[in-house]
């Protein structure tokens, strides 16, 4: 950001410009103007690791991040959906629900921005470490200061939150995560503002009390 300290700036004087206004932006997160603020983030956690994409890999909805950062390593891909009629599937079912995944199956687990609409996300993180290999690695995004899609949103996530929840089925010593977002970047992704018009020095700024994404890598560790 052009200031990581707080500015001091006299009440009555601040400037709201275009912001200044009861409706977004956008209201299409920003897909409409762009990349939207969250994807910068996910898919730079994805290029941090996409060592871990290969082999067989489960991805939700459809497999682009799969191709994008996994490449020649991925031999098998497949793609969860709740919808029997979505022609990306190769496996159909509620994650949350037993005997939706197959056990001892995949090498790596692309799950971006999927456990706020689960009721029950530690139910379906205990499927995700079941369906991993052992040394399988589950990647999962969540969010954090968003728009809601108030339909079929269960949740919002803090880092502690994301950490605890995947180190119940994981076990500790087994997560590494991290929180991206500032109080700017969280106020252009609420107004559906694209990447493209933003600097994205201010965006790689970290303040962990405005985190627009919360991003995890879990290990499921071979027992001997």
């Amino acid at each position: 950001m052009s200031e990581q300290l707080p500015l001091q700036i006299p009440l009555g004087s601040v400037s709201f410009g275009d912001l200044q206004r009861l409706s977004p932006i956008s209201r299409n997160y920003g897909f409409d103007r762009g990349t939207p603020v969250d994807r910068y983030y996910i898919e730079g956690f994805l290029a941090r690791n996409a060592v871990c994409v290969h082999g067989h890999v489960l991805e939700v909805a459809n497999n682009h991040y799969t191709k994008r950062f996994g490449a020649v390593r991925v031999h098998r891909s497949d793609v969860l959906s709740l919808k029997a009629s979505d022609r990306n599937a190769t496996i159909v079912g509620d994650v949350a629900q037993h005997g939706t995944l197959p056990e001892r199956t995949f090498d790596c687990i692309i799950f971006t921005q999927v456990l706020q609409y689960v009721y029950e996300p530690r139910t379906a993180v205990e499927m995700l470490y079941r369906s991993l290999k052992p040394d399988g690695v589950l990647l999962a995004t969540v969010p954090g200061l968003t728009p809601l899609d108030v339909e079929a949103w269960y949740w919002t996530f803090t880092l502690p939150g994301l950490y605890r929840l995947l180190e119940d089925s994981f076990g500790p010593n087994t997560v590494v995560g991290e929180a991206h977002g500032n109080v700017f970047a969280a106020t252009a992704f609420l107004h559906g503002l694209a990447v493209e018009e933003l600097d994205v020095a201010e965006l790689d700024f970290n303040d962990p009390h405005y985190p627009v994404t919360v991003a995890a890598r879990a290990i499921k560790r071979a027992t001997s």
